[in-house]
């Protein structure tokens, strides 16, 4: 590694520590490459760390055996490099940031000749208005709209439909309404929709109505709505008209680190978002940089020129930069010197405070942590299982745990491959794939044995991603397998040993909560697939196709999908034109495969 010290150019890029294993230990960005990572280091009379390192990166620099570094144009490229990289990669020592969630913003395209509100997570090509980013709501939003304003109700409207029988439309693709009607009913909807107040008091009405019509199911869905509606925001009747476009984000670090994040539109505070995070790593400096660059992808419609912190923090500058060559226009990242502003930032240290009171006990994380000898606090754990019938309607589950079960992170895979050890090789790859999409957890729990247990191991170590492994395998009794709570003695496997602990032991329990959810969902996912195919294999027999000719079809085709979209032709060079001309024609008559 001193070799590669000495001969670093002075030029900006990033950097990448290693371990003896050559896995990445830390990611850095800098302006100058050989002063940066020179600043690491003592070389008298030996290398080794500078005495001036925070106890953590004094720790990494022990450890790291290899640096690897790449040489960008500028600065900024370089921060963009270190955090995607840090994000694909997940460094021992780099803070890790996994919520990577986009929040969708309203918009309205105004180079359509009638123009109607849709929901995007993305940049939107055309002369385009948002309005956003809604933490939750968004949907409840827009349905309240078109409920009450007739606007185009289908993007792909052509002609008069059902919704102008119902008055929801007033039919502008066939002229029924001229353009500055149409106009005066945009300018309507968007009124509401930056309106709260007209927007809850359209719903209250709603609700009322049906309730004193004794239609409760119907009411019921009008108070959930308001529910969604209110619940992202921490208040809605401040009029800050002076603040304009404002993103506030403010960190609060004590036994947890708690992020609030708070968007202000037209001096008015249009949504809220919280966060519990557990990490090791404090450094504020990092974190607000993380959060912020986390925050505002390449794709985030960026509508706020003005960020807030709640203080200053090393590259600030470099960020603000960054940001606003992204977006092309100029965003300050500042912090609050008006009273407005000041008051904003004691709103959100308020709620992060509330949220640190109620935030749940991080024991099990710590006793897993050092019960299995693991190299993460296992706070954020993904969760896999498989499931099939002799080889058909094969399929994964991944559920995630993270201060709780986050089903919005939920995944099903269809799989190919035949066996139970194919298919969890297949369901891990396919995740490990992903994970410059969505960054890797600290733990992976493997529904399976010893065998389930090397193959995560096998594609991990390709990855060289720090990820901590273990697998539960369910205790069997005879060829019975048993799954009762607190009444099986299942097998832990760890890459240090077998485990098998009391059946009321804490951890067991807990990882046989998250095993058996990722059980359930496979199982219904299964479910839902092997009728799916059974429904496909009874259309075929109902219409007089046998056994053997389905099987056939299935083994030149691959998939009812295909035999569907296959012409005569292609039909008839496998079985008998007759039948043939039946699949054809049943599927021409309205039947799916």
């Amino acid at each position: 590694m001193i070799e590669t010290i000495k001969n670093l150019p002075s030029l900006a890029g990033v950097y990448k520590y290693l371990d003896k294993n050559r896995k990445v230990l830390y990611i850095g960005k800098a302006k100058n490459l050989k002063n940066r990572v020179k600043s690491y280091f003592r070389f008298t009379p030996t290398l080794h760390p500078s005495p001036t390192l925070s106890p953590r990166i004094y720790k990494m620099i022990n450890e790291a055996r290899y640096l690897e570094y790449i040489v960008v144009e500028n600065e900024n490229d370089a921060l963009i490099l270190e955090n995607s990289l840090i994000k694909q990669l997940k460094p021992k020592y780099n803070i890790l940031l996994r919520d990577d969630k986009t929040y969708p913003y309203i918009y309205i395209d105004l180079d359509k000749e009638f123009p109607r509100l849709e929901i995007t997570r993305k940049i939107i090509k055309g002369n385009i208005i948002y309005f956003g980013p809604f933490v939750q709501g968004a949907k409840e939003i827009l349905e309240t709209i078109y409920e009450n304003i007739p606007l185009i109700q289908s993007p792909s409207c052509k002609k008069i439909c059902l919704y102008y029988q119902l008055q929801k439309c007033l039919a502008p693709c066939e002229g029924k309404i001229d353009k500055k009607e149409y106009k005066q009913l945009v300018d309507e909807a968007i009124d509401i929709l930056q309106n709260k107040d007209k927007l809850l008091d359209l719903l209250h009405k709603k609700m009322l109505q049906y309730a004193n019509n004794l239609q409760f199911e119907e009411a019921k869905i009008y108070r959930d709505r308001i529910a969604s509606i209110k619940e992202s925001e921490i208040y809605s009747s401040v009029d800050l008209a002076k603040l304009q476009n404002l993103d506030i984000f403010y960190i609060e670090m004590d036994t947890k680190i708690v992020i609030v994040k708070i968007f202000i539109r037209n001096g008015k505070v249009i949504s809220t978002d919280n966060s519990i995070i557990n990490i090791q790593n404090r450094d504020i400096d990092e974190l607000y940089k993380r959060v912020i660059l986390d925050f505002y992808t390449a794709q985030t419609p960026l509508t706020a020129n003005k960020i807030l912190v709640a203080q200053n923090f090393e590259d600030k500058k470099l960020v603000s930069d960054t940001l606003s060559k992204k977006f092309n226009k100029k965003i300050s990242i500042i912090t609050p010197t008006t009273k407005e502003k000041k008051n904003l930032i004691k709103i959100a240290k308020l709620n992060a405070i509330e949220l640190l009171k109620t935030a749940p006990n991080e024991d099990i994380y710590k006793k897993l942590q050092n019960y299995f000898n693991l190299s993460n606090i296992p706070y954020h754990i993904e969760v896999f299982d498989t499931s099939h019938i002799n080889g058909q309607a094969s399929v994964g589950s991944k559920i995630v745990w993270n201060n709780g079960f986050s089903k919005s992170l939920y995944r099903h895979y269809n799989l190919s491959s035949k066996d139970e050890y194919s298919q969890m090789r297949e369901l891990l790859t396919k995740r490990a794939d992903s994970f410059e999409k969505t960054p890797p957890p600290d733990l992976w729990l493997i529904d399976g044995g010893q065998a389930q247990l090397n193959i995560a191991k096998e594609i991990i170590d390709k990855t060289k991603i720090d990820i901590d492994i273990l697998a539960i395998s369910k205790e069997k009794i005879g060829k019975t397998t048993k799954r009762a709570k607190g009444g099986a003695n299942d097998i832990i496997y760890s890459l240090d040993g077998i485990y098998k602990l009391p059946k009321h032991n804490k951890l067991l329990q807990f990882l046989q909560k998250l095993r058996d959810e990722a059980h359930k969902r496979a199982i219904s996912f299964h479910r839902k697939k092997k009728i799916a195919i059974d429904k496909q294999i009874d259309i075929l027999n109902i219409k007089g196709i046998g056994d053997a000719k389905l099987k056939k079809l299935l083994n030149y085709f691959g998939t009812f999908e295909n035999i569907k979209n296959a012409t005569f032709e292609e039909i008839s060079k496998v079985i008998d034109k007759q039948t043939a001309k039946m699949i054809i024609t049943s599927l021409n008559g309205g039947y799916k495969l």
